[in-house]
């Protein structure tokens, strides 16, 4: 059996189908997510949902490959893949975005090709400056 900190030179995390969580889940290396959670996860690394996992809350990640079950919106700096298996009750904002066959997804979503390496954690945006006005008003 390989050691899955070792693959491809970096570190990888997994929590298997026997782990719940309820509340927050923070973390830096990529992770391999197979059980249950009821919360937010969040992360500047790339999450991966497992066939057998479920997510009940908000995603906050630099990317996100769904295999399993997600309810709740998602909001990545770079892509989000929804494999075949995957079903995401939720809106979703990334940069890019691959449906594959048979993947279900019921929501909203936001193609932002310009977001920024970290993801966003509030909804405010800045404002674009307005163009300057000629004449008496």
């Amino acid at each position: 059996m390989s050691d899955p900190t070792t693959t491809s030179g970096a570190n990888r995390n997994h929590l298997s189908s026997d782990v719940e969580i309820k509340g927050t889940l923070k973390f830096q290396n990529d992770l391999v997510f197979d059980g249950k959670i009821e919360g937010e996860i969040i992360s500047n690394a790339t999450l991966t949902v497992g066939k057998s996992a479920n997510v009940v809350g908000e995603v906050k990640s630099k990317s996100v490959i769904i295999n399993g079950s997600v309810q709740g919106n998602i909001d990545v700096a770079e892509r989000v893949e929804l494999k075949a298996t995957a079903q995401l009750i939720g809106d979703l904002r990334a940069a890019r975005i691959i449906i594959e066959d048979g993947a279900t997804f019921v929501g909203k979503s936001e193609v932002s090709p310009n977001k920024s390496s970290a993801p966003r954690t509030d909804s405010s945006r800045p404002s674009a400056p307005e163009p300057a006005k000629k004449g008496v008003l």
